[in-house]
This record gives C-alpha cells, sequence and structure tokens, in this order.
C-alpha cells in the first residue's frame, strides 16, 4: 500500500526525490488537494456566503461539506468547527476569548514540553491578569509527569492546555486523564493537537477535551488553514476576537447582533481555496484509513528506535518505547553540532530539521541546544529510515568521530 500512497504525491515521482524527513514542520500534499484548490481559482473563484448565483453557492456548499467532514474526523458537531489559519491563531484567538476568566491569583497550567504557540497565548495572559503559568514536567521516560500534574491542577486553575504529541519528544500524552484532572477542578481543558492530528486517531467526546486546534498543513493539507474545535455550549457564550463583515445578524449605530456558532467568530473572506482543500486531506486520511496509519506508525517507530540507538553516540530525546508516540525522532550526537547534523544531510538529499523546535523551554529544562529532528509520514519508508541512518554515520565520519 505504500507504493499506492507515495504515488499520490508528485514530489516521490521525480529523477532524485529527496528523503524528506521533514514532516512534523509541515506534511507534503497529494494530487487531490492540489487539485481541489486550482479547480477553486480556475472554476469557481468567488466569494462564500454573499452570493445567490451558482459560483458562489458551490463554494459556499464545499466550505460547509468541509465543515462536517472536519466535524466526523474527529467526531465533533458541524456548528462545534471554527475555520482559522492555523493553529497558532487558533491558540491565541482562543485565549484572547478566555482572558476575562483569569485573574489574579488564578493559574494556568501547560508541560514544559509545549511548543511556542501554545506557551506565549497563555503567559500573555498571565502577565497581563498577574496569574500564573505553571509548567508540567516529565518523567525520565520524556513522558508527562501525571503525579506532578495532579499537584499542579487546583482549584486556582482555569485552563489547562496541553499538546497532543510533542513535536520534539513524539510523545502522545494521556489527554483524556490530564481532562479529568482539569474538570475535577472546573478548569477548562485545550489541546494543541497540531502534531497528533495526522498520526493518532483524535475522538473529542472519547477526549471530552473543551477546546481542540490544529492545521491543515501537517494533515497533508495547504497551508493558511486550521481548524479551533469548541463545545458548542461554552461556543455559544463566547464572544468573538474579530469583527466585521458576515458575522451579524444585524447592526445599528448603536448595537449589535452576532449571528450563532461558528460563522459569529469567522469574519472576512476565509481562504476558501485551502478550506475546500483541507476537505480533501481529510478525505485522503480517511480513505486509507486509521487502522493502516497507526500500524504504519507504530512498525515505523519500533525500526527507527532500533536503528537510531545502534549509532553510537547518538542519544534519542524521547521515548525509547513506540506506545503512545508518534514517527518523530529528535536526537543529539556527540561532539556534532544539530546544525551542522542537518546541513551534512541535506547535501546527502535528506531533508531534516534542526534546532529547538520552537520549544526553547523544553531544550533549557533538558539542558540541551536544541536537537536534529527526523519526522516522519504516511508516505514515509523503512528505506528512508535506513538512508537517514547511513547519512548520520556519514556525518560522523567526516567529523572524525
Amino acid at each position: 500500500m505504500i507504493d499506492q500512497i507515495r504515488s499520490q504525491f508528485p514530489l516521490f515521482s521525480t529523477s532524485n526525490p529527496p528523503i524528506f524527513l521533514d514532516t512534523g514542520a509541515s506534511s507534503l500534499t497529494p494530487t487531490s488537494v492540489t487539485k481541489a484548490m486550482t479547480d477553486y481559482y480556475n472554476d469557481y473563484s468567488v466569494n462564500i456566503h454573499r452570493g445567490l448565483y451558482e459560483m458562489s453557492q458551490k463554494a459556499t456548499e464545499l466550505c460547509e461539506v468541509t465543515r462536517t467532514a472536519v466535524a466526523d474526523f474527529i467526531n465533533a458537531d458541524a456548528e462545534e468547527i471554527i475555520f482559522t489559519s492555523g493553529t497558532t491563531l487558533g491558540l491565541n484567538m482562543l485565549a484572547s476569548m478566555l482572558k476575562d476568566t483569569v485573574n489574579a491569583g488564578d493559574n494556568i497550567v501547560i508541560s514544559i514540553a509545549e511548543h511556542h504557540a501554545n506557551i506565549l497565548p497563555w503567559k500573555e495572559i498571565c502577565d497581563a491578569v498577574g496569574a500564573e503559568l505553571r509548567y508540567i514536567g516529565l518523567t525520565d521516560e520524556y513522558r508527562i509527569d501525571y503525579d506532578q500534574a495532579k499537584d499542579l491542577i487546583d482549584d486556582k486553575t482555569k485552563i489547562v492546555s496541553v499538546t497532543g504529541m510533542s513535536n520534539v519528544l513524539g510523545t502522545i500524552p494521556d489527554i483524556k486523564r490530564l481532562t479529568s484532572l482539569a474538570h475535577d477542578h472546573n478548569a477548562l481543558m485545550v489541546v494543541d493537537a497540531a502534531q497528533r492530528i495526522a498520526h493518532a486517531q483524535t475522538d473529542v467526546k472519547q477526549l471530552d477535551c473543551d477546546f481542540l486546534v490544529f492545521g491543515a498543513h501537517k494533515m497533508y493539507g495547504p497551508t493558511g488553514v486550521g481548524v479551533l474545535y469548541g463545545k458548542k455550549e461554552l461556543l455559544k457564550k463566547m464572544q468573538p476576537v474579530f469583527v466585521g463583515g458576515d458575522i451579524v445578524s444585524m447592526v445599528t449605530k448603536t448595537e449589535v447582533t452576532y449571528v450563532d456558532a461558528p460563522h459569529k467568530f469567522e469574519t472576512g473572506t476565509p481562504h476558501i481555496a485551502g478550506i475546500i482543500a483541507l476537505g480533501e486531506a481529510v478525505k485522503f486520511i480517511t480513505s486509507i484509513g486509521w487502522k493502516y496509519i497507526e500500524q504504519h506508525e507504530k512498525e515505523l517507530n519500533d525500526y527507527a528506535i532500533k536503528k537510531l540507538l545502534d549509532i553510537e553516540g547518538l542519544t534519542l530525546i524521547g521515548p525509547k518505547s513506540s506506545n503512545n508516540r508518534g514517527a518523530n525522532f529528535a536526537f543529539t550526537i556527540d561532539k556534532l553540532h544539530t546544525h551542522d547534523i542537518a546541513d551534512i544531510l541535506s547535501k546527502q538529499h535528506i531533508a531534516v530539521r534542526a534546532g529547538s523546535h520552537c520549544a526553547m523551554p523544553l531544550s533549557i529544562e533538558l539542558g540541551i541546544n536544541g536537537t536534529t529532528r527526523a519526522s516522519c509520514g504516511i508516505y514515509t519508508t523503512k528505506k528512508e529510515i535506513d538512508a537517514l541512518c547511513v547519512g548520520i554515520n556519514k556525518a560522523k565520519q567526516l567529523f572524525s568521530l
């Protein structure tokens, strides 16, 4: 099946395709996704919700078809799906909408493994109102320390916001367990699912989280499009951060009445082509099926962990077990700088990422100057893992290590 999957990505049909191991930054896009965008711009490139003519109605309908598809994908209701420009905007929107619920003396709890996008919005709130930002630490196996989480989440906690999968460690936390802790203290649970969404089946009803955010570009979709999910009873009480056209039922000189969620949060002209293409990305993932995806992920994990740990001087920064882990491998090599490793691999046509991966507090906590990261997708093969390992050994040889 892997050959059939790879055939849908034009990059792999080129004469000298790269070993692409940077899916954690942005996944590649299959032809069905790019075709959906091209068809929009070529055939009915008009605005939505505004025109009574056929092209506008078609564009509007396809955007709403995507909303329903995304809702089904995460087991939500369509009115709980808000389109955004991506994970970062979704988290910033959410933080702005929840700011008034946090007061001096309260606290917000996140983990030390968070991406900056899931740190800075909450830090801004805490700094503004005099609340405390608390960090859940990690165990020796690079997993969330749930005992510490239990101590940190208390009756003054207003929000708990945790990654669904670490973009550095690959760790997939027990979100349901954290949600239970949050709800025991009447706190809201937020999940940054940017990395998780294409790697592990995500059911918001089963997780019972209050909000969840993700972007299309890490799930084989286009850049510039994302989703903010919120429980309908919560969204009903919340006011939009951005205001303007298409979110009101009435405006006078002195009064405004907003439409219902989710449309009251979607002012202005959205990335219409991107939303339609997101629908195709959802269709692409569901056509493969979670059973295959999760099995593929586990096999890559088991294979890559063993191969990488066999390299002398390499330290894998993440769990050594494939359980509750995504195929995301961050590592350091004794006496080699992460950027040197990535540069040497690049010269061998291997694409990885080096640095702190927008998670500087984690690097500081671990006492390292970043890592080199190889992140996999549904198209990644064991041969590409082999090529990575060969490339790493060549890097070591160049530095006589």
